[in-house]
């Protein structure tokens, strides 16, 4: 294999679905490279990722873990990204600081779905990607079936580098496809060399074949080396390989197992030899170029946290210069330079190009921020993944009420970290709203609140944001009078009461005629109706009605803005009753998007849901996905993306906005009712 000096540290993720084995492939990584002695579990919570309380409660990722290593002489930093489709705004963020990802995935074909977001993700920035299939001592596939399923949820060709080894059906090795050099697994350690054993031979030259065709596709010497029945030198293909991986046309694919240690050693040398440099990375992000030779800094902020003894922390990627602890870079003052690793923090003086570092205390910076020398810019343009809207919600209130200001404060860095939380006030139903990318997600952020600030929240299921109209008007006499000595209060109004179209909202009409209202009061009578529209007969927020002032009475002495604004209001507690009011529920416009073969498991589920179709078509942008609209009432829409995400293997997804009210009668709407006003009697 030919090799290429590196000087600047290097950088990847590792990327995949909730247990694909993430996390126990970067234990694998350290271990191989020496950064650890000892290769923790995650089953025993003694694993460098997944640290933090949450994590290891779920035995999963949570958040994106920091690890540093050395391999033969060369600096690298991994990241252990979250497996669940809930936590993809972390990994999304971190994705764009790193040269290359590797994607793991598990041998079983129907799991392969569950890549698809992940590929998509990277095909759409152009990051570079190998394919690590791990688990393979656990499986009797056939690797090319596998990689069959594989190929169908990958718009990039898989290009397949090895060839399995087996002893019966246990995978004892493997015949790396360039060098036709076979090896022989050993339990966490390097794997030793050995003679290719006749019973593979077939197969290796079948699939060199196929991978050296598939390579051809983007070289023209190489095809005209293959048309002429040359063999290409080794070295050539390393470096075609290595070429297309960094302009993402292929998927290079390695196969393993993580647990047992196999292929690790395998894979860190293709991360060695084919993964980008920093400068090539830089360039594909479009980070802004210095004058030649200056050295100023340029780095990329890809994650925020929030640490009880450190303060706020923002990890960076540096392209171009360099940071030393104390560097006063803008307004902000560097106050802590370190390493991550795991839950560890690991104090440094200085970092340099392709370093991923910790910078303490810079309280502006933000994620997403390009960082030089004059401080944070945040208009540079580079590109950042969008920030995903919400699709699942909780009501919350803190527990202890004297610790309102806490939780807002508390949520406030939680939403810093992950912008993929929202804090929103719901006027209709004063409630405090928690929004989020599902139930894993916002239980995971309640459970934070209390382990890092601290405090409790109550957590329950938001209220549906019901209206109520009326469907025929009335006129309504109402007088306020009362007598307690001195000056008394009176008012007296005549309205007419009538339903609006839908949408209308509001009105108030002035038809009063010759003084019987004097004018001063016509503006208290409106502010009357309208306080008495916040909670109707029904018990809800009433809308699309007008009223009508025409007539009443006045006294000299006794009457007030006071006095007819309580006649306004007592006018519109006397009459509505009478108008025959219904309640309103809210009706959104759903779009759901799945994998084709879905499609019709969504119908069921939108018809069970007293939804209304509207019509699908193919989702833009991705090969085999459905885009599905749908009406859908607001009650319906609460624990949707949970029985969306169980029906599709965790793909599926929608988007939402509201679209108009709609009303609702029968038992369902006698049960909102009667809980409306059973609940506030």
């Amino acid at each position: 294999m030919t090799s290429r000096s590196v000087s600047a540290a290097r950088c990847a993720a590792i990327v995949g679905p909730y247990t694909s084995g993430k996390t126990t492939l970067l234990e694998a990584l350290l271990l191989q490279t020496g950064a650890i002695h000892r290769k923790g579990s995650v089953v025993e919570g003694n694993s460098v990722g997944d640290s933090a309380p949450e994590a290891r409660e779920r035995q999963m990722t949570t958040e994106p873990n920091f690890a540093h290593c050395s391999y033969l002489d060369e600096t690298w930093s991994f990241i252990d990204c979250p497996g669940s489709i809930e936590l993809a705004q972390d990994t999304h963020a971190v994705l764009m600081g790193v040269d290359v990802a590797v994607v793991v995935a598990s041998p079983e074909p129907e799991r392969a779905l569950t890549l698809a977001p992940i590929f998509k993700f990277l095909d759409d920035h152009q990051i570079p990607h190998i394919l690590f299939v791990n688990k393979m001592d656990k499986t009797t596939l056939r690797v090319r079936d596998v990689l069959e399923s594989l190929q169908s949820v990958s718009d990039r060709p898989l290009v397949l580098r090895q060839v399995p080894i087996r002893a019966g059906e246990e995978v004892t090795g493997f015949v790396d496809l360039v060098s036709e050099r076979a090896w022989h697994y050993n339990l966490d350690k390097q794997s030793n060399l050995i003679e290719m054993p006749d019973q593979v031979k077939d197969r290796e030259a079948e699939a060199r074949q196929e991978m050296l065709e598939s390579l051809a596709d983007f070289d023209d010497g190489l095809l005209e080396q293959l048309l002429e029945d040359k063999v290409p030198a080794s070295g050539e293909i390393y470096e075609q390989i290595a070429k297309d991986l960094a302009d993402d046309l292929i998927v290079p694919v390695l196969f393993g197992s993580a647990e047992q240690g196999h292929g690790i050693t395998r894979l860190l040398k293709a991360l060695r030899h084919e993964t980008p440099e920093p400068a090539a990375t830089a360039a594909r992000l479009g980070v802004p170029e210095g004058a030649p030779g200056d050295g100023a800094l340029a780095a990329s902020v890809i994650r925020t946290y929030h640490q009880s003894h450190t303060g706020k922390m923002s990890v960076a990627r540096i392209w171009r210069g360099g940071v030393k602890d104390g560097d006063t870079l803008g307004d902000d003052r560097i106050s802590g330079l370190y390493h991550l690793m795991g839950g560890e923090t690991r104090k440094i003086d200085s970092a340099g190009v392709g370093e991923l570092v910790a910078l303490g205390r810079m309280e502006t910076l933000q994620t997403g921020d390009l960082l030089t020398g004059d401080g944070r810019q945040p208009e540079a343009g580079l590109p950042w993944p969008e920030v995903p809207r919400p699709v699942f919600s909780l009501a919350i209130r803190p527990h202890n009420r004297q610790d309102e200001v806490k939780l807002t404060s508390s949520l406030a860095k939680l939403i810093e970290e992950d912008p993929s939380l929202a804090l929103e006030h719901n006027e209709d139903t004063h409630e405090m709203l928690l929004r989020g990318q599902g139930d894993i997600h916002l239980k995971l952020a309640v459970d934070r609140l209390k382990n890092r600030y601290n405090v409790e929240v109550d957590a329950a299921r938001p209220q549906t944001a019901y209206k109520e109209t009326i469907r025929k008007g009335t006129k309504q006499h109402s007088r306020f009078k009362r007598q307690t000595g001195g000056h008394g209060q009176f008012g007296d109004v005549q309205v007419e009461i009538n339903p609006l179209p839908r949408g209308e909202g509001f009105q108030f009409v002035d038809k009063v005629v010759g003084g019987a209202v004097p004018r001063q009061y016509i503006g208290a009578v409106e502010h009357g109706a309208k306080e008495y529209l916040s909670r109707g007969p029904l018990g809800f927020p009433v809308v699309d009605v007008s009223v009508t002032l025409f007539d009443g009475q006045h006294h000299s002495v006794d009457s007030s803005d006071q006095a007819f604004k309580t006649a306004g209001r007592l006018a519109m507690a006397e009459g509505m009753p009478n108008c025959e009011p219904v309640l309103l529920e809210p009706i959104y416009e759903v779009t759901i998007t799945v994998p084709n073969e879905f499609t019709n498991k969504v119908h069921s589920l939108v018809s069970g849901r007293r939804g209304q179709i509207l019509g699908f078509e193919m989702q833009a942008g991705w090969k085999g996905w459905d885009a599905l609209k749908c009406h859908l009432p607001e009650a319906e829409l609460q624990d949707l993306i949970i029985e969306l995400r169980s029906l599709t293997v965790g793909v599926g997804s929608f988007d939402w906005r509201f679209d108009h009210l709609q009303e609702l009668t029968g038992k369902l709407a006698q049960q909102v009712i009667a809980q409306r006003q059973g609940g506030e009697a």
